[in-house]
């Protein structure tokens, strides 16, 4: 059986360096644990001698309470060592899960566009799970269990040579035979963890989406996909459990087999007057004590080769680097930023997948964006409008770099956004959609992202300013008060309202409304207007709206149909040309609104 020893090697260095004192304590708690079994039946074989032989009250009464000592003293190592083990446990498995979390969230849209998040949610979490054990106690189980193994077969041949051969052989072919077989249950276990991810990712992503399920009555589709799910999951667990099944009915056979030679030797022995009876004892209670290093070394080594799954589908995951280079010095200027696109194309189905390079090449059949170029001077607004799957919401993402453009440059501030550190880039930058996402946590934390830089008092200003002061006030706890992921007690006009309200707390040169508006009340949209005049005053903005009405403050219009850029000016010159598209929508929508 081949360990790949320099990953796991590389792990535990990594992630048990920062608890070296724990793993020591741990480490000398198991092996005195181990120390003191071997050397407590000697003290049983002295009693069963010396109590045989006649000898004194005092000796025997010594040796009991020795031997109770002793025992004792092995209990208190056991929880000694459960302890710290599941501290170490914890401590690193946390800090593994944080790790694999902040590097799921530094990976780009086109990486959690291809992944669920039931799948996502089972690496950093299942697979961390099984990590447990490793961390804490597998390798150090497997070699004090060696030590325990060799220790025993040390002390039976100083009882007699006989029974140290025997033993010794039937210890060697027992732990190459139940090595040997354990292979049998690798595939089937590798498959049942790889089941588990899909089957968790697919309830994870029709939880998430059990509205629309429901009100679209595809709620028997759903089931029949999580019963066929269930009907492939069912066989390979039977076939890993199965697997489980021979190794442990091998196992007890051969301990039986071990005991009936310990004790035929024994009787041999005893026969021919070469040990005492409590010399026969010590050889079949350590026959008996064998059986535990030889079944606990076969079970951490198959749980061993279980976590080299986890371990590289782990060690997978954190290998997958992300498309967006973080590798900009350059600094934004301060206050509004000018935005310009130069002969941009960009297309997802282009995008790299994993490490794997594409070579790019411009073809307007596949791009979302093709040869897309404008400026937008600092301060100044730009109005997109296009219908849906045209480009606009892209346009957005580029400018966040959730993604990065195959060809041309993108500029804010007249400098290109490659060369700004993305953590600057995303600060100065602020984005609005129709789409809210609230977190479990208090009002404060929702409008601050937890960042507790951002004092009361500006939170309260800028609810003020969006009115929502009367809001906050009829809240049981104010910014305290917990709000759920699911906007629980919000309404859309108040969740949209608190999504404004982080832009203002940012404070960015840039400002990007996605449709901010689009599901709210007529007097709801009234005050985001209001809103909105507030927040675009000295700053940048661009607004994507399918409505006219959103974008009658907007200084520049762009109109894109496939990506490409179908009219693009002046608002007001566009407005004022009777043979601009702009201009016909326009007389369209005021026709549409009398009637």
């Amino acid at each position: 059986m081949q360990i790949p020893l320099k990953q796991y090697t590389s792990l535990l260095a990594h992630y048990l360096k920062p608890q070296q004192g724990r793993v020591v304590g741990l480490a000398i708690a198991l092996l005195s644990s181990i120390g003191f079994q071997i050397l407590n039946p000697q003290i049983l074989g002295y009693f069963i001698d010396t109590a045989v032989s006649g000898g004194s009250q005092q000796k025997l009464l010594i040796a009991a309470f020795l031997f109770m000592g002793l025992a004792l003293l092995t209990q208190i190592l056991t929880v000694t060592a459960t302890y710290l083990g599941e501290m170490v446990a914890w401590t690193a498995t946390n800090a593994l899960r944080l790790d694999l979390a902040k590097h799921c969230l530094n990976l780009d849209l086109s990486f959690h566009k291809s992944h669920t998040p039931g799948e996502l949610l089972e690496r950093v979490d299942g697979d961390v799970n099984l990590l447990s054990r490793f961390f804490s106690q597998l390798v150090i189980h497997v070699l004090g269990n060696g030590v325990l193994l060799l220790g025993i077969l040390i002390i039976l041949f100083a009882e007699n040579l006989l029974a140290g051969v025997s033993l010794t052989l039937f210890s060697l072919i027992a732990l190459s035979l139940l090595l040997g077989i354990q292979s049998v249950a690798v595939t089937p276990w590798a498959a049942y963890r790889q089941m588990s991810a899909d089957f968790f990712g697919f309830l994870g992503e029709h939880l998430v989406g059990r509205e629309d399920i429901r009100a679209n009555g595809a709620v028997s589709y759903v089931m029949r996909r999580f019963y066929e799910l269930l009907q492939r999951w069912l066989p390979i667990y039977q076939k890993a459990r199965f697997a489980s099944t021979i190794l442990w009915s091998t196992s007890v056979g051969l301990f039986t087999l071990g005991n009936a030679i310990a004790l035929a030797v024994s009787a041999y022995l005893w026969n021919q007057n070469a040990i005492t009876i409590g010399t026969a004892y010590l050889i079949f209670h350590y026959t008996n004590l064998l059986n535990q290093p030889i079944e606990r070394i076969r079970e951490e080594l198959e749980e061993l080769q279980q976590v080299e799954a986890s371990i590289h589908r782990i060690r997978e995951l954190l290998n997958v680097r992300s498309q967006i280079q973080d590798l900009g010095n350059a600094h934004l200027p301060a206050g509004a930023l000018s935005v310009s696109f130069q002969q941009v194309w960009f297309s997802y189905e282009s995008i790299k997948q994993g490490n794997r390079e594409q070579k790019i090449t411009p073809s307007p059949s596949i791009h979302t964006l093709q040869n897309l170029s404008l400026h937008l001077p600092a301060g100044q607004t730009l109005g997109l409008l296009g219908r849906t799957g045209s480009g606009k919401s892209t346009i957005a993402r580029l400018l966040l770099r959730l993604y990065d453009v195959q060809t041309g440059e993108i500029r804010l501030g007249n400098i290109p956004i490659a060369q700004t550190p993305l953590s600057e880039l995303r600060q100065r930058v602020g984005l609005v959609t129709q789409d809210v996402q609230l977190f479990q946590a208090s009002v404060r934390d929702n409008l601050t992202f937890f960042d507790a830089r951002i004092r009361d008092t500006e939170i309260l200003e800028t609810l003020n300013n969006l009115e929502l002061t009367e809001w906050l006030q009829s809240l049981p706890d104010g910014l305290d008060t917990q709000l759920g992921a699911d906007s629980a007690g919000l309404s859309a006009g108040q969740a949209q309202l608190l999504a404004f309200a982080r832009v203002f707390l940012k404070n960015p040169g840039l400002v990007i409304l996605d449709e901010a508006s689009s599901r709210l009340d007529p007097i709801t949209e009234q005050c985001i207007e209001r809103a909105i005049a507030r927040l675009l005053h000295n700053r940048t903005g661009i607004i994507i709206a399918h409505r006219l009405a959103t974008i009658q403050r907007v200084d520049q219009i762009l109109m894109l149909e496939q990506g490409k850029v179908v009219e693009y000016g002046d608002r007001f010159t566009l407005q004022n040309d009777q043979r601009s598209r702009f201009s016909q929508l326009l007389k369209v929508n005021a026709t549409t609104l009398m009637a």
